[in-house]
């Protein structure tokens, strides 16, 4: 799923276009760093961003770009120029606000911590839009789908048709609990996974909607049901149970193809013929689905109803392959977790200097390196130190803890977000080539 890209002008940019970012991690306003332009603000971002030149895709865009106004070759000493001077600026700024030997540490400690902030910036954003899509489908069906497909083409062009990815954990400032979306969770893990197998890219845009749409059905029971904290009675439980049912209807009600029905109806469907609604078996259930079922099954056990019963992305992960993988499609689990890791984001773990810090990013060529958050021991959060374990040779991660295995005043020192939330870009290597 590869694609050749070409370099062209910044003031070639016109609706239509296919474009690339390569900005570094997630260092732009937008929600990906790949995506086609569909308005004029879009352009005067990106213009605003201080890009002179940028790459696009011919063959994902609708229509080619403006004429050149002047000979590209020509500027390129120009922009050298240009950036060297604001390099020399920024320099200026920096000798003049900041002690005369700059701590290079510290200065990549802050950048890391503004990149988890950007990415916490675009979050919000795409959760945003999967709570409108939930509030209003059946009313604005048309307007909710294609906020839904804008989306879905949006994370199958980033996860899919790029190189590697880096698969962030959200626990930063911008976004909290309130943000979580288990249909967007269902939705990144799923498109994990399918970068992991063959996939077609309409197969993955499929995916993508179903992912999004499958708990739709539980818009028709009962809200009793679905707040109710004690366990379900018999009768409620097998109403819940209806929801994949309901959920097909009105995907088939809203204009959607019969696969995307299908695809939900299955959604609760498990590999040794458990689940519901019909005790299908693997080999009985669209392939699809199956990657739905294993996504929403990690994320559930990871971001349950009652959170007292909620498992660390480690444990959730341990406990399917030892206790449940008769339930699933067993390769696809062992894909799901190598690509979440040694030690998958969200993860709570321990250095080798003693301290504790949170995973908050993955990036599946490094798995004993990711990007964790230092929690410093008075817990002030504008003391915690996001750190990129490939730079650090003297500190190493020694385990990976479960919830019983933290003591209580590290906890208390660490405060976790109760709900993980996961987001996907470029890998920082893929990026900066």
């Amino acid at each position: 799923m590869s694609t050749s890209t070409c370099t062209i002008d910044v003031n070639q940019l016109r609706v239509g276009l296919y474009v690339h970012l390569d900005l570094g991690w997630m260092d732009h306003p937008f929600t990906l760093s790949n995506f086609k332009l569909h308005n004029e603000e879009q352009i005067q971002k990106i213009k605003g961003i201080g890009l002179k030149t940028l790459r696009y895709d011919p063959k994902r865009s609708d229509c080619p770009p403006l004429p050149v106004k002047s000979n590209l070759n020509l500027i390129k000493p120009v922009l050298a120029a240009e950036q060297a001077l604001a390099h020399a600026e920024e320099s200026a700024v920096l000798a003049e606000t900041t002690e005369p030997v700059i701590d290079a540490k510290l200065l990549r400690h802050k950048q890391l911590h503004h990149a988890i902030d950007e990415s916490e910036k675009k979050f919000v954003v795409a959760s945003d839009t999967i709570k409108n899509i939930q509030r209003n489908i059946l009313s604005s069906s048309k307007q909710c789908l294609e906020q839904a497909t804008l989306l879905v083409n949006d994370i199958v062009e980033s996860t899919l048709c790029e190189g590697d990815i880096a698969i962030h954990a959200l626990n930063g400032n911008r976004s909290s609990d309130a943000h979580y979306q288990h249909a967007l969770n269902v939705t990144v893990l799923s498109m994990i996974l399918a970068k992991s197998i063959e996939i077609s890219r309409e197969d993955a845009q499929l995916l993508g909607l179903a992912a999004i749409l499958h708990d739709i059905g539980k818009l028709e029971v009962s809200d009793k049901i679905l707040l109710k904290k004690d366990p379900l009675t018999h009768g409620e439980h097998a109403h819940y149970q209806l929801h994949s049912e309901f959920g097909a209807r009105m995907v088939k009600s809203i204009g959607l193809s019969p696969r995307i029905s299908k695809i939900v109806l299955q959604h609760h469907e498990l590999a040794d013929g458990s689940g519901y609604p019909a005790g299908l078996k693997a080999e009985q259930t669209d392939p699809l689905a199956r990657i739905i079922v294993l996504a929403n099954n990690y994320d559930s056990l990871c971001n349950p109803k009652n959170m007292s019963g909620a498992k660390t992305p480690y444990e959730a992960l341990a406990y399917m392959f030892a206790h449940q993988r008769s339930k699933f499609d067993e390769d696809l689990l062992k894909r799901l977790i190598k690509s979440l890791g040694v030690y998958p984001p969200g993860s709570i773990v321990k250095l080798s200097n003693e301290q504790y810090a949170t995973v908050v990013s993955v990036n599946p060529n490094y798995p004993l390196k990711p990007y964790v958050k230092i929690h410093s021991k008075q817990g002030k959060d504008e003391e915690d130190v996001i750190v990129d374990l490939r730079e650090e040779v003297n500190i190493n991660i020694t385990a990976c803890l479960k919830h019983a295995q933290i003591p209580a005043e590290v906890l208390k020192q660490i405060n976790p977000r109760k709900r993980v939330s996961y987001f996907v870009d470029q890998a920082p290597e893929t990026a900066a080539a």
